[in-house]
């Protein structure tokens, strides 16, 4: 992509939040991803990054940028619609990292399409079983070892809320994964684990653009107040906010919109 997703956050300064915590963080080789695993580095997180195998050269720059921050980066290459591999992938984790504290489900697919009839049965599966199965498949591998003061922290939309003409798969995931946040947060909220969603508007990212023709890319977010669309590193800091005790210990169960300047999400 050019201008390239900005990932590092150069403003933005850790101060051990996450001290010596261990997290997944899917999707982890680009984009939200990316920035998130950086930030979580940044305030002393060991870090293990899931991602599709041929990403692979994407990943390895993740793990150059969460090294440089000065903790571990695990690359775990695979698909987390296979249950299999999401067990295999948190069980690597607490092996290679000693635990598991926090998880970011922020693995995804989209596609943009003309209408309902241009959908097909195979992307309709392909995008649940990425956005709402692999969310499912890894909280579930994740939470035998997460204990209280843990953390899972969910990547939505605003499309979950208000839909999109062009997306019609991908919005319903999106909410979805919303009614999934709240309802796992409350069967989880005794247990001492919270469970939040960051819902973001349109970001510089190769899953929004990545099907685009260049004249309409260039125009991804200019409808927002700002005018622009959010880079990775603007959206991060939520992340960091619902994974840190020190943050939202009494939040839970929330959908925290970013739609650079909107103020109402439906």
């Amino acid at each position: 992509m050019r201008p390239r997703p900005q990932y590092n956050a150069p403003l933005y300064k850790g101060s051990e939040k996450l001290k010596d915590k261990v997290a997944v963080v899917t999707g982890g080789d680009s984009g939200i991803g990316r920035a998130v695993a950086v930030l979580y580095a940044r305030e002393g997180a060991d870090i293990a990054i899931v991602y599709l195998a041929e990403e692979q050269r994407d990943a390895e720059e993740t793990r150059r940028a969460v090294e440089k921050e000065g903790r571990r980066a695990l690359l775990l290459p695979g698909d987390v619609t296979d249950p299999d591999f999401c067990r295999q992938a948190v069980e690597s984790t607490v092996v290679e990292l000693g635990a598991l504290d926090i998880l970011v489900n922020n693995a995804a697919f989209q596609q943009h399409q003309e209408g309902l009839e241009k959908i097909t049965e195979e992307q309709w599966d392909h995008t649940f079983r990425t956005n709402m199965y692999g969310y499912f498949y890894m909280a579930k591998a994740a939470l035998p070892y997460l204990q209280p003061g843990s953390a899972i922290v969910n990547c939505g939309s605003i499309t979950g809320l208000r839909g999109n003409k062009q997306l019609l798969d991908y919005a319903s995931t999106k909410g979805a994964i919303h009614a999934f946040t709240k309802s796992l947060a409350q069967s989880l909220v005794k247990r001492g684990i919270r469970v939040n969603c960051v819902a973001p508007g349109p970001v510089w990212t190769p899953l929004n653009l990545v099907d685009q023709p260049p004249e309409k890319a260039v125009k991804h977010g200019e409808k927002t107040p700002m005018e622009r669309p959010a880079q990775p590193e603007e959206i991060a800091p939520a992340f960091v906010f619902f994974a840190s005790d020190a943050d939202s210990s009494y939040i839970t169960g929330e959908v925290l919109t970013l739609l650079g300047g909107e103020t109402t999400a439906a």
